[in-house]
């Protein structure tokens, strides 16, 4: 067993914990502290998302050629980070916004007969 304490650095598959598996150019880089991987993986658009994972995280890394790690990293996108201002809206209540489908009597307790509060 090697003793050689230099982080492998060139193109690669990732298997990480959680089943996830994605292929980029990799190397070593401090993050917080801590040695991190980080992974180059390469878009479809021609574009690079980097990711940052802790050692722990890493189940399986296997070098392979740069062909490979991109035609597997095409199959395997990371999804991007989406902020919150693009969610959708959120569903109206019963209770704020009735529909027409809805009887405000059935939205009470069992024996409130007086109907919509």
């Amino acid at each position: 067993m090697s003793n050689d304490s230099t982080a492998y650095s060139g193109w690669a598959v990732v298997e990480l914990m959680g089943h996830r598996r994605i292929a980029g150019h990799v190397s070593e880089a401090a993050q917080y502290g801590t040695a991190m991987i980080r992974i180059d993986v390469p878009t479809s658009e021609g574009r690079t998302i980097t990711q940052f994972y802790g050692g722990q995280s890493i189940y399986c890394l296997s070098p392979v050629t740069e062909d490979v790690a991109r035609a597997v990293a095409l199959r395997n996108q990371p999804a991007p980070v989406s902020p919150y201002e693009i969610l959708p809206p959120p569903l109206p209540s019963p209770r704020m916004a009735p529909s027409s489908d809805i009887d405000p009597d059935d939205l009470g307790d069992a024996d409130d007969d007086e109907g919509w509060p």
